[in-house]
């Protein structure tokens, strides 16, 4: 097991120094001066050419990166345009309410997809799996900001139950968790349905009901743990995509997060804080088909093997 994993991590390192490179080269093809955003407008060309010597922007892209990859390994991501504070002192303040969200999106939404996808394969064609269906379609329709916005409108203007924003109880959560998990909540349940409906037809599972096996042993015992693969496939690709995913429903719910502070990075250019939050997002969604890699071989050890 351990080999495996091993394995597995010395194989993303490679990876990890493509998505390095292209994040790097992606932020500095964009439109603007970083040295003279930082000297100002009514710097001098001299002023600003100092600055940007000192940033290092004055020598061959390449050598530029290799200096990047260095700070990167001491744990340096530098320093924001706007504020001046160290990059990771920003994103260190920030991380742990979006990653808060993104647990709490992920969990509600795992139990509740995998319930109505079980209930609605258990009960195919009846009444449990059409209003199973109905949610999940709904689920996936509609966009997350307008889920947002309704959840708003309804617990916070109208009944004044919840806050609209900010995070400063468990009372914020629940909404921006709600808005964000609703669509993969849908989608879970779709996949768990189709996955034990078709495990429901295998021979191991006729075997079973042969040598007289009740239903909940046959799907709670045999077919359920079968049918997770894909549905872990689907939760860990979301669990990726929820994190930088959270953007537009932190700036609907003013959530103090990473995606907030995304935004208003880039409406100030603010470089350095963008490059590191989107390699951060980028490293998180590694990390995540990893995790998802050593769970498939929990459930099906003939993985590890292959």
């Amino acid at each position: 097991m351990w080999q495996y994993i091993v394995k597995r991590v010395i194989g993303l390192i490679p990876l990890i120094l493509v998505v390095s490179f292209v994040i790097f080269m992606f932020i500095h093809l964009i439109p603007g001066d970083p040295a003279r955003l930082i000297a100002g407008k009514e710097a001098t060309i001299e002023e600003v050419q100092e600055i940007r010597v000192s940033l290092g922007l004055d020598k061959p892209i390449i050598e530029q990166y290799f200096v990047y990859l260095k700070d990167l390994l001491t744990g340096d991501l530098g320093y924001s345009i706007q504020s001046g504070a160290p990059v990771s002192e920003l994103i260190g303040e920030r991380i742990m309410p979006t990653l808060g969200l993104t647990f709490i999106s992920i969990i509600w939404a795992l139990v509740v997809g995998i319930l109505i996808g079980v209930v609605s394969a258990v009960f195919r064609n009846k009444w449990p799996d059409h209003l199973g269906m109905v949610v999940a379609v709904s689920g996936i329709s509609l966009p997350n900001f307008w889920v947002g916005l309704v959840l708003i409108q309804l617990f916070s203007v109208q009944l004044g139950w919840l806050p609209t924003g900010g995070a400063d109880d468990w009372k914020s959560y629940l909404m921006p968790s709600f808005a964000l998990g609703a669509g993969i909540m849908a989608m879970i349940a779709r996949f768990m349905r189709s996955s034990l409906m078709e495990t429901m037809k295998q021979d191991y599972i006729r075997t079973g009901r042969a040598k007289g096996l009740g239903g909940n042993a046959i799907v709670f015992g045999h077919a359920l743990k079968n049918s997770l693969i894909p549905v872990v496939t689907i939760a860990g690709l979301q669990f990726g995509f929820l994190l930088g995913g959270s953007v537009v429903v932190e700036t609907v719910f003013s959530f103090p997060g990473l995606g907030r502070l995304l935004i208003d990075s880039i409406q100030f250019r603010d470089y350095p804080v963008v490059q590191a939050e989107i390699l951060l997002f980028s490293l998180q969604f590694i990390l995540v088909n990893l995790l998802v890699d050593i769970v498939y071989s929990f459930l099906n050890p003939k993985i590890r093997y292959q």
